[in-house]
């Protein structure tokens, strides 16, 4: 390997990739959450008008690129991202950028904030080793908009509603917007099929009177999503964790089984479905 090609694989690291067309770069760029600021956003416009072809490509996964980026212009249009507070992205096996749905700091349905937890899981993980690459999801209810359930690790608001009858004035909006049918009612009373409840919030927030309230809130942790070649919908770790410093301590657990016990570019949930996901589910929680 020439020491062209041991720089294209130390720029790997930090998201920069060389393109089929010999010579031209993409440049994924660090958007924790999908936010950026406008003047950052300008920035980007800029660099990619000067050092690509003034396009910009907005990924699945809420990531910026810039492509068509010619090697030998590669580190000043880092440094004048850099300028702006825009850090290189990510690629290969590491963790990646965390992405987040708005969460309950502007959408109705929201059930946790999410922003703040993609940030701390950002800071605390971003580019650490991983057997493969390692995506995390931070999604505020079971609308699943961040797609949790697909990522390596994904986190889900969810709130147990608790019907109180004072104030309730039998208008059955519950029952009808109850997506999985968990709400039935017995003469003027309502009770809560457990087992059915996805836990998404939707009688709590559509009720006129308030009678349908959280009993509790919390996140939910899916472990071992995944799309590509090989799809597989997330293994559910644990409901309703009663705050951030114990799902931070699961993610940490979570991440550290990972690098004990996967093998070299297979993914988590492909470990997982190798040793058996009662197994993984055992000893990640009881560690």
């Amino acid at each position: 390997m020439d020491t062209h090609e041991l720089d294209l694989a130390a720029l790997r690291s930090v998201g920069i990739i060389q393109q089929k067309q010999k010579g031209l770069l993409v440049m994924r760029l660090h958007a924790v959450g999908g936010d950026l600021k406008a003047e950052q956003l300008r920035t980007i416009a800029d660099v990619a008008l000067r050092y690509g072809k003034g396009e910009v490509h907005l990924s699945t996964r809420q990531g910026v690129e810039i492509h068509n980026v010619r090697y030998e212009d590669l580190q000043q249009a880092k440094h004048e991202l850099a300028s702006a507070g825009i850090q290189m992205g990510a690629c290969g096996p590491r963790v990646r950028i965390v992405v987040a749905c708005p969460g309950s700091a502007t959408c109705r349905w929201g059930l946790i904030e999410t922003k703040e937890i993609a940030r701390d899981l950002d800071r605390n993980y971003f580019r650490q080793e991983t057997p493969h690459k390692f995506k995390i999801s931070v999604t505020g209810c079971p609308n699943n908009c961040a797609k949790a359930t697909e990522n390596d690790a994904g986190i889900m608001g969810g709130a147990l509603p608790v019907w109180r009858g004072e104030t309730c004035t039998q208008c059955d909006l519950c029952v009808h917007s109850c997506p999985t049918n968990a709400i039935v009612r017995e003469g003027d009373s309502y009770s809560l099929e457990r087992d059915a409840c996805i836990l998404c919030g939707i009688c709590i927030a559509l009720c006129p009177t308030s009678s349908w309230t959280a009993a509790r809130r919390g996140y939910t942790l899916f472990i071992g999503g995944t799309m590509g070649k090989r799809p597989r919908l997330g293994t559910r770790l644990l409901d309703l964790i009663g705050n951030k410093e114990e799902l931070y301590t699961l993610i940490a657990r979570v991440i550290g089984y990972y690098r004990e016990h996967g093998e070299a570019r297979e993914r988590f949930g492909h470990m997982i479905d190798r040793l058996g996901p009662d197994k993984v589910k055992k000893e990640i929680l009881c560690a």
